[in-house]
């Protein structure tokens, strides 16, 4: 073959060869391969419980890219390059504003997906109703001035400061957000859309036994007040117990040892049997305090991520888990 023509082919095949390599990483929309291979509806959940219900009412239609992997704390979540991606392809986006700024930073950025925030579809509660009677002032302090900082960038948004957002623990609120998720789901895949209202169903029911369990293992409990390692409970208060936490709404905002004196006292005075620490935290704060006034420890699961311990459980499972837990350190009948 002459040179030329050995060029000509040369530069033929390098021609196919990027056309091919281009077809691999995108479609004609500019979509991921693994959304057009796949013919789901692609969602990404910012942490463990949004991704429980994508999954739950996504079922085999939605595949569910969570942002935030099993040991990893939420609120210390940074995202990749390949999640900052994901979130930037999905159809459908899972989130809760206020509570991992890393997640908020990449979505004010260019997504093309329907954003589902817990913040504008659920009911939240007021932080001020689960703060604890301790004060924590840097905490406070800390929100506010994060509260002014965003009024001044003219964001319509809310803080730990302002909101409690551990909604999930009310498998209630839980369900008000699963009918959101089936909204935005039946709007990017119509021709689906049964199957995600029944799915969302199913996954209600689910829901209410939970919320049944609870109002009735928790009715008759001898003890009401529980200390946990930090203030993400509050809305188990709906099941008559007092929750008080050893720091704040994020588990690093650790309180002063006049604080924990305290606690100490709260807990002898109520005949508090047992001291909740949490995974994907140190529990050495809980331990210590439980040792120092001779009490038991235990787990209570904020649920806020899956560990290496838990990876085998879902929501479900956990919330039964710290159930079974809140019965036998109360007293309950």
């Amino acid at each position: 073959m002459p040179p030329t023509t050995r060029s000509a082919g040369l530069l033929a095949a390098g021609a196919l060869l990027l056309t091919s390599g281009c077809a691999a990483l995108s479609d004609d929309s500019g979509s991921s391969a693994s959304g057009s291979d796949s013919g789901k509806v692609q969602v990404a959940a910012a942490f463990y419980p949004l991704e429980f219900v994508a999954e739950r009412v996504g079922g085999d239609l939605a595949e569910v890219s969570g942002l935030t992997k099993p040991g990893v704390e939420p609120h210390d979540l940074e995202l990749s390059i390949n999640q900052t991606a994901a979130l930037q392809s999905a159809d459908v986006i899972l989130t809760e504003h206020g509570f991992q700024p890393a997640v908020d930073d990449a979505i004010e950025q260019d997504v093309k997906g329907a954003v589902v925030d817990v913040e504008k579809t659920v009911d939240l509660r007021p932080a001020e109703e689960g703060e604890d009677e301790h004060g924590h002032e840097e905490e406070d302090a800390h929100a506010e001035e994060s509260a002014d900082a965003h009024a001044e960038e003219g964001e319509d948004a809310h803080d730990h400061g302002e909101l409690d957002p551990h909604f999930w623990h009310d498998p209630a609120l839980m369900a008000d957000y699963a009918e959101a998720v089936r909204a935005a789901l039946a709007k990017a895949d119509p021709d689906n859309a049964e199957t995600y209202a029944a799915n969302a169903k199913a996954l209600t029911e689910d829901l209410t036994k939970v919320d049944e369990e609870f109002k009735t293992g928790l009715a008759q409990c001898k003890i009401k007040e529980v200390v946990v390692s930090h203030d993400a409970f509050g809305y188990l208060d709906k099941y008559g117990l007092e929750f008080e936490p050893i720091a704040g709404l994020t588990p690093d905002a650790e309180p002063n040892p006049a604080q924990l004196a305290e606690i100490g006292e709260h807990a002898k005075e109520h005949g508090v049997t047992t001291i909740f620490s949490e995974r994907l935290v140190s529990t050495a704060l809980a331990d210590t305090l439980a040792d120092d006034l001779g009490l038991k420890s235990a787990v209570l699961d904020p649920i806020e991520g899956l560990s290496a311990d838990t990876e085998g459980e879902d929501y479900l499972s956990l919330m039964r888990q710290n159930l079974d837990a809140l019965k036998a350190a109360n007293g309950c009948q």
